[in-house]
């Protein structure tokens, strides 16, 4: 592609308009279209997916999916936008829909499905980012020109990407909804990825809280004195993970010492003081 373009600024109108082939806007049958190969969407949200069913047997569907022929089957149409529609008209019990049919190669597909999926919000953090990976990988694109088209910072193509460096059972977790982007984000890069996301889901810790765990476990690794006896060790650990607040303990040959709790802003204060009130 020539020139680049300005994908999310422009709309899917915009892009229609640029292959100059759009050959007819008609009914098909439903059971001749068939899913993009492109589609970045992997989950469909099932609430949303009946809302949309009840509006069509309501309304019908007011937006043309887009499609074009299929390059694989015979007598198929591949759908380039709408993927959603034509799931809830069939749940609607729809025999036909409106299309409108135009020639797209596969990276056309795929700009297509990107550009519908972000601007309607509709892809999760995980989808966006494999989207724009399938730009780089299949078609070329670097990080510069995903930019440009997306009409995102480079900064923000690239933190999407880094997404995609989570192990694979975190993006599972991902994929699954049990952790949010905002989760996943935090995990980036952390060698203890797995511990601190199996104490997300086990603590139901917000994305503050575990950001403050990271914290903790990080300056308690940083600041961790190597003779210091490993039942303590355990003991302080065990305390930061079942509170999410930095503790130190202090403990002499006499087993005396002190228990301090560090607290960074008012909220762990808050619950500190919660945790002492339920418990004592």
């Amino acid at each position: 592609m020539d020139k680049i373009k300005k994908g999310l600024g422009r709309g899917l109108s915009s892009l229609i308009g640029e292959t100059k082939d759009e050959v007819q806007k008609n009914q098909l049958p439903i059971i001749d279209l068939i899913p993009n190969k492109y589609q970045p969407r992997k989950i469909f949200d099932e609430a949303n997916l009946n809302d949309l069913t009840n509006s069509i047997k309501e309304r019908g569907i007011l937006q043309p999916i887009i499609v074009r022929k299929s390059s694989d089957e015979n007598s198929k149409y591949e759908i380039i936008a709408g993927e959603r529609r034509w799931l809830a008209a069939q749940k609607a019990g729809l025999h036909t829909v409106p299309v409108v049919i135009t020639l797209a190669d596969d990276l056309k597909s795929l700009e297509f499905a990107i550009v519908e999926n972000v601007q309607r919000h509709d892809l999760n953090p995980l989808e966006e980012a494999q989207g724009y990976k399938k730009l780089i990988d299949e078609f070329s694109y670097d990080q510069d020109k995903v930019s440009k088209f997306i009409g995102k910072s480079r900064s923000y193509i690239s933190n999407s990407l880094r997404l995609l460096t989570l192990p694979n059972e975190i993006i599972k977790l991902i994929e699954n909804q049990k952790l949010t982007a905002g989760h996943a984000k935090i995990l980036v890069g952390l060698e203890n990825a797995n511990f601190i996301a199996n104490k997300i889901i086990e603590k139901k810790l917000s994305v503050r809280q575990a950001e403050n765990l990271v914290k903790i476990l990080k300056s308690k690794n940083n600041r961790r004195i190597g003779s210091k006896d490993p039942n303590i060790k355990d003991l302080e650990n065990s305390i930061i993970e079942k509170i999410g607040v930095d503790v130190v303990i202090k403990n002499n040959k006499k087993n005396k010492g002190s228990v301090s709790f560090f607290y960074k802003d008012i909220d762990q204060l808050n619950r500190i003081i919660e945790i002492i009130k339920n418990n004592y």
